[in-house]
């Protein structure tokens, strides 16, 4: 009972009041911007995967395929012909990779194995694998074609 009396006689003197309610007042305001910071912190968090959500969900699902007008097209940007009447045509698709598809041009009745990467770029030189192995030449022999002398 001793001890209690002596908080109660303490707690009674208008300094000590003071002081204890201003340690309050910070120690409470402290803990509401804490919480403030939070809730702003969640919010953004949220509001930036919904962001994300959305953006992936426009993107399209479906794979893309390389046709035939769509390689002669890249075929004709890239060599620059008149896509009218363009000298050198796409004959067969092999390989419809979105990375890497492999065709088969015709210029002047011969055919050469030439590649587009990535829907855009084509080039038409010797592609190796990690191992070493010469894409191309293999394509070729699966195919009969002749290597031209170029």
């Amino acid at each position: 009972m001793n001890k209690i009396s002596i908080i109660k006689k303490k707690l009674s003197n208008p300094r000590v009041r003071r002081r204890l309610k201003i340690g309050l007042f910070i120690y409470g305001g402290v803990i509401v911007m804490g919480v403030e910071f939070k809730l702003a912190y969640d919010i953004g968090y949220f509001d930036a995967q919904a962001l994300k959500k959305e953006k992936n969900a426009g993107l399209s699902a479906a794979r893309i395929v390389l046709t035939l007008e769509s390689a002669q097209r890249i075929v004709t940007g890239a060599l620059k012909e008149d896509p009218t009447n363009p000298k050198t045509l796409v004959t067969q698709i092999f390989d419809n990779n979105q990375k890497l598809a492999t065709i088969i041009i015709e210029n002047d009745k011969q055919k050469k194995v030439a590649w587009i990467i990535d829907m855009r770029l084509f080039f038409t030189g010797d592609l190796f694998n990690g191992d070493g192995y010469n894409l191309t030449e293999g394509i070729e022999k699966q195919n009969n074609i002749i290597r031209s002398a170029d």
